[in-house]
């Protein structure tokens, strides 16, 4: 049995929100503000976390922030009121792995969280050896690591997940659905706002220019393309 830990000031999506999820056969634990939730994270370590952003005492960015530095990798679905792209963006930063946004329902809240749990769950595809792009960047999917001029840089799970189906298919277009549903999952097949932001922050990582990519490009309306380097080594 999964245990969800759900960190939420409001009583009534509180309680809406236990019966669903113990209706769905989940363990579930509450919180209703951001010093308990952050103490039943460390003492319970559920397998989710369901976060809204407007709590009392630690809001749910500070949460996010503070958890992330501690090296906590529990997955994170935050809650907002708010329809602002923005405030998603913020979250996702802080190292949230989804987001849905109030009114939701239940049947959505479910579905992305069988999502997320099995994203965590799935083991990450693995490459035999490191993959040197050009004399500026290489690729070590084993250690989720870019080298980017002699430099290590960490990739996030989903960033990592991201990257290696790009590279793996260098040279051809990858559309939006097949990035979404190989990525996030097929439930998240019309989510292109959170591709666009993940290949925003891949290129911060990896691209000298982010605003004029040398490595993945975008084929307007359709999706994304990395660049063939292989034809190099031909």
């Amino acid at each position: 049995m999964k245990c969800i830990l759900i960190i939420e000031d409001d009583a009534a999506i509180l309680r809406g929100l236990k019966d669903n999820l113990e209706y769905e056969s989940y363990e579930v634990l509450t919180a209703a503000d951001g010093e308990a939730g952050y103490y039943l994270i460390k003492e319970k370590k559920p397998d989710l976390i369901i976060l809204d952003l407007m709590l009392p005492k630690m809001n749910g960015y500070e949460l996010c922030r503070k958890v992330r530095h501690e090296g906590v990798t529990t997955p994170i679905l935050m809650l907002t009121a708010r329809g602002e792209e923005m405030d998603r963006v913020h979250g996702l930063d802080l190292g949230a792995d989804d987001y849905v946004t109030k009114p939701f329902s239940p049947r959505e809240l479910a579905s992305r969280i069988r999502a997320v749990l099995r994203r965590a769950e799935m083991p990450s595809p693995v490459a035999k050896t490191t993959i040197r792009i050009d004399d500026r960047l290489e690729i070590d999917f084993r250690q989720r690591e870019v080298i980017v001029d002699g430099e290590h840089i960490r990739l996030r799970p989903t960033e990592y997940r991201l990257l290696y189906h790009l590279v793996n298919n260098a040279g051809w277009v990858m559309t939006h659905e097949m990035l979404l549903s190989k990525v996030w999952g097929y439930e998240y097949r019309e989510e292109t706002g959170l591709l666009r932001l993940y290949i925003t922050y891949l290129r911060k990582k990896i691209e000298a220019d982010p605003g004029n990519p040398r490595y993945i490009f975008t084929e307007r309306g359709v999706g994304y393309r990395f660049v063939d380097f292989r034809k190099d080594e031909e």
